[in-house]
């Protein structure tokens, strides 16, 4: 088969950075050559497309396939972890558009309207230094974490924000509509329960150590709640330093002056618009 002539031509890659998690939770084959090392690509007209497409973003198959497409060392975007998901989508928007995030927000003090530009440098930076504390010592135990993959971590919200939608719906006027929220809080909990067990890889008893979902799951339904809130706060402890840094401001009306503290919105229907 004769070679494109324009293949000098195609894309190449904008910029390198290391995976947070290093790889060590993927599943065998998800990813390929140096996870320290990843190679991303600016997105094509056909990404744009499908980041544009409502159906896909909530399913999250555009932002699988925008991974896979984007980063070649990705071979399942489905299978990357939630330690990875926040670098991957900054170095894809910085591939694609430049390091600069322009930001519009209006002080609450003044209300001026104020423009600032972001280095999403610094968010690359952040994670390189982001450690995952994956194991808690309670009540005799060794627990040990993992985080959820892109698929875990998608389909669980959209499950909660199906039953949010079913609560913020249901009437308490009745009795009927009463069974029905309470129905819906049992749901929400047995969805609390599946997140925690996914995010557990093992448990160590001392003289075995169970890594069966199953066995967790019933665990984790009939183990005392002060084991469960010490499960919670490393959960929580992990995700606050696992979440993008938010950007210090200084409103431009002299005569206010108002510091702020903004976030960055990773929306994939803001985030990837030129800037």
């Amino acid at each position: 088969m004769a070679q494109n002539p324009l293949q000098q031509f195609y894309r190449q890659p904008k910029i390198y950075v290391p995976l947070p998690s290093k790889g060590i939770y993927n599943k065998l084959g998800s990813i390929s050559g140096d996870p320290t090392h990843l190679s991303v690509y600016s997105m094509t007209g056909m990404d744009e497309i499908l980041m544009k497409t409502p159906d896909a973003l909530l399913s999250g198959e555009s932002t699988a396939k925008l991974f896979e497409s984007c980063c070649p060392g990705i071979k399942d975007g489905w299978e990357v972890t939630t330690l990875d998901t926040d670098l991957l989508l900054t170095a894809i928007r910085i591939a694609t558009f430049g390091n600069v995030l322009e930001l519009t927000h209006n002080c609450p003090k003044c209300g001026t309207q104020n423009e600032y530009d972001a280095d999403l440098g610094t968010v690359v930076d952040h994670f390189s230094n982001c450690k995952f504390n994956n194991t808690l010592e309670t009540s005799g135990l060794i627990i040990k974490l993992q985080p959820l993959t892109y698929r875990q971590s998608t389909n669980f919200s959209l499950e909660n924000f199906k039953l949010q939608q079913r609560l913020a719906g249901a009437n308490l006027d009745t009795d009927e509509h009463k069974q029905i929220v309470k129905q819906l809080f049992l749901e929400l909990g047995m969805l609390q329960t599946d997140i925690f067990s996914a995010s557990i890889e093992s448990i160590d008893t001392g003289t075995v150590v169970v890594t069966e979902q199953q066995f967790i799951r019933e665990w984790i339904e009939n183990c005392d709640r002060d084991i469960i809130n010490v499960i919670r706060i490393r959960f929580n402890e992990n995700k606050d330093v696992w979440k993008i840094p938010d950007i210090k401001v200084v409103c431009s009306n002299q005569s206010c002056g108002h510091q702020s503290e903004l976030s960055i919105d990773l929306d994939q229907t803001t985030f990837f618009a030129p800037a």
